[in-house]
């Protein structure tokens, strides 16, 4: 099948760069970034939570920018590299800084929230190494934990901040 750069029509598919690797997904118009994640690709750490882009619990990095996977039409991902939860540790021993303050700080219940909180956190502390308390929580606002686990997802951006700052991965 032929690759076509952004067109819908039947048969057609696209090529992602997904956490630094080319992948050929179908390309449909009426599919989002998500859908085409989770279904076509099988990364399901991305979650589907509302699916009218309100809770954000399916961002993703989009050219190194958090972005609501569910309302991302999947021809808007071509080109730019997509960087998703599974993609941040560059391996099963060595997490992201951001996974691991998260992890210290205690900052998930469920987990359901947690990797859009992850990568809302990272897209913050890529921009600003050095956030104050207002500027992450402004960050973090669009992602809901019904846990309610909201001081120590502060407190592990913070130590993150401090700690270490954000790689950014070759993508």
């Amino acid at each position: 099948m032929a690759t076509s750069p952004v067109g819908g029509r039947p048969g057609a598919t696209a090529t992602l760069r997904v956490n630094g690797v080319d992948r050929v997904v179908p390309l449909l118009p009426d599919r989002s970034l998500l859908y085409v994640l989770r279904e076509e690709l099988e990364l399901t750490g991305t979650k589907y939570g509302c699916g009218e882009g309100e809770c954000g619990a399916c961002k993703v990095l989009l050219n190194g920018v958090a972005v609501r996977a569910c309302k991302t039409p999947v021809g808007e991902a071509v080109g730019p590299p997509i960087e998703t939860i599974e993609g941040l540790a560059s391996s099963a021993e060595r997490l992201h800084p951001v996974q691991k303050a998260f992890i210290e700080a205690g900052a998930f219940q469920c987990g359901f929230c947690t990797p859009g909180m992850i990568i809302a956190a990272v897209s913050l502390l890529k921009r600003l190494p050095e956030p104050t308390d207002e500027e992450i929580r402004a960050a973090m606002d669009g992602n809901i934990c019904r846990c309610g686990g909201y001081a120590r997802i502060l407190e592990a951006i913070r130590n993150a901040a401090t700690t270490a700052h954000v790689p950014s991965r070759s993508v």
